[in-house]
């Protein structure tokens, strides 16, 4: 990626403004900027949060893609590669951006510019499968495929590129109840337009419940990217020198290797991305118990999001005061409440409360497995750590969903208790052997040279 720096690149230097200059600035101008745009930045990047995620209830991994793909085929792999995608492909591309994005002095043109053909167009490749579903239902399952895909790894590409702007935009004190405030906000909306699945669902036939479903998820998610391109970015000049891609994957384990902390905290990490091996069939596994009704996973979509609701909230102020390691341990602790439940559920009532659990573990994971990266290490080398961090992620989510169809077909029973069992572990680990990185490594001193006691 280093090679767009180049001058026969002109299109793509235009679109991420390489050629645009950008004046020297000191530590206390650019923190000037940044406070000056605070509350608008706010308002335009939670209002892009908010129509996001109202967009994604429409198209809950968790709830209403495992129940499409179930209406187009019975394979329990096509299920399993659905959650493949929607536990992995965000994280997998980011470490692969991450010295490219470092060399950008402004991140918001790979955002917006960047990210419209790569993250939010392919959502109307989705509408396409529910319309052609009644009469080719393996030609649907394709452009699904194709569409989710296509938008899950779009994301991933400027996934890096978009923590740093958040991380430019809000200080550490702040960033919890940012991000805790967007994505209740969206979680909030996100049921609101959960119980509007819940109606579609009901009262249309298939495919046409889906169709609207879907395009409703793109409209907003379309929405949502005219907010975040009204966002004020303030610009820093490029500090780390220029780093070839062999030297840029050269680095990379010794940083592993040199900061034990950030080592520990990645196994721990992992093993909670393993944990949510079970998550793509819990509405599968209630379906083929209990024969709920198609209406009734609407109903756990609403769960699911009220759970996010209040984890999302509650866990973002809480982690600004306590630290972000503290939060993903209570996101561990209801997950492994979650899928004991599941396991033991003697009715799909029951069920409800698992999908609230999940949320609230789903909150901790996106608020605080964001936002502690980012303290780990200083601000010139976030874009490496959060690469190389989501993207190990990544890999370990997509093998999960794997493991889980595997499990699956010798039964849901030994899947959960499985999940349940990698929750407390990455539960005991993160709390026993991980230090708060906030009080412990580079943001600390970084933040304390700008006057910002943390």
């Amino acid at each position: 990626m280093q090679s767009t720096t180049n001058p026969k690149y002109p299109f793509l230097r235009r679109l991420l403004q390489l050629d645009q200059p950008v004046p020297p600035r000191t530590e206390a101008e650019v923190t000037a900027e940044r406070d000056r745009n605070y509350r608008w930045n706010f308002a335009v990047n939670m209002t892009d949060v908010s129509f996001f995620w109202v967009g994604l209830s429409f198209i809950s991994a968790a709830t209403i893609v495992p129940l499409y793909i179930s209406k187009l085929t019975d394979s329990a792999l096509a299920i399993g590669l659905a959650a493949v995608i929607a536990r992995g492909s965000w994280f997998l591309p980011q470490i692969f951006t991450a010295n490219f994005v470092e060399r950008l002095p402004r991140k918001k043109p790979m955002i917006v510019n960047v990210g419209f053909f790569a993250e939010r167009l392919p959502m109307w490749v989705m509408v396409l499968s529910p319309v052609v579903a009644a009469w080719n239902p393996s030609l649907a399952l394709l452009l699904f495929f194709v569409g989710y895909a296509w938008h899950g790894f779009g994301a991933g590409v400027v996934a890096t590129s978009w923590q740093d702007l958040i991380a430019r935009c809000f200080p550490v004190k702040r960033r919890g109840r940012f991000m805790g405030t967007s994505f209740f906000t969206g979680s909030l909306t996100g049921a609101a337009g959960a119980a509007l699945s819940i109606y579609l669902l009901a009262n249309l036939p298939f495919p046409n419940n889906f169709f609207f479903s879907f395009l409703i998820a793109a409209a907003a998610i379309t929405i949502s990217w005219f907010f975040l391109a009204l966002t004020r970015e303030p610009v820093e000049p490029v500090k780390a020198p220029p780093k070839s891609n062999r030297q840029f994957w050269r680095d990379l384990p010794q940083i592993v290797r040199q900061d034990d902390n950030y080592r520990r905290f990645l196994i721990a990490r992992w093993m909670l991305a393993l944990s949510g091996m079970g998550i793509g069939f819990v509405t599968v596994a209630a379906l083929q118990r209990w024969a709920v009704a198609d209406s009734t996973a609407g109903g756990y979509t609403a769960a699911f999001l009220i759970g996010q609701m209040v984890g999302n909230l509650s866990l973002g102020f809480f982690a600004d005061r306590y630290g972000h390691k503290l939060s993903l341990e209570i996101g561990a602790l209801t997950g492994f409440l979650a899928f004991a439940l599941a396991w033991l559920a003697p009715d799909p009532g029951y069920y409800f409360l698992v999908f609230f659990l999940l949320g609230i573990t789903e909150g901790a994971v996106i608020v605080s497995g964001m936002l502690v990266v980012m303290e780990f290490s200083a601000p010139e080398k976030r874009p490496t750590y959060a690469g190389l961090t989501n993207t190990s992620v990544g890999i370990i989510s997509m093998i999960g969903p794997l493991i889980g169809a595997w499990l699956a077909i010798a039964g849901y029973n030994w899947l959960f208790a499985v999940s349940a069992v990698t929750s407390l572990l990455a539960l005991l680990l993160l709390h026993w052997w991980v230090r708060e990185p906030r009080f412990a490594g580079a943001v600390e001193q970084v933040e304390e040279s700008r006057g910002e006691r943390v």
